[in-house]
């Protein structure tokens, strides 16, 4: 699947660093959760496969996302990154990478 990324989180990808994601840029488990999550989305043929991976736990979104999906960084944290599906299926534009999903109280 082809993943499009804006530019912040391209930098994130290549870098492991990034001016607007620090929590991601300082924490290993988030870091390589991101990581893992792009690569997977790179591996699958359509976005309905990340449903295999129960460990990202995959969800279209609702309400204000709507139109939106999302995956989960990390089990132990509610990081999720959020990201747009193509009438196609087959591409994934990376939107953002969200703390505050299911209403983070930190």
């Amino acid at each position: 699947m082809n993943v499009l990324m804006k530019e912040d989180l391209y930098e994130l990808y290549l870098t492991g660093k990034s001016r607007k994601y620090k929590d991601v840029e300082r924490d290993h488990t988030l870091r390589e959760g991101f990581f893992r999550a792009v690569r997977i989305m790179t591996l699958v043929k359509d976005v309905a496969e990340l449903r295999n991976y129960s460990y990202l736990h995959y969800e279209q979104l609702k309400h204000e996302w709507s139109g939106y999906s999302s995956i989960r960084l990390s089990n132990r944290f509610v990081h999720r990154l959020i990201f747009m599906e193509t009438p196609e299926g087959l591409e994934v534009e990376l939107i953002e990478i969200n703390r505050t999903h299911y209403g983070n109280k930190h």
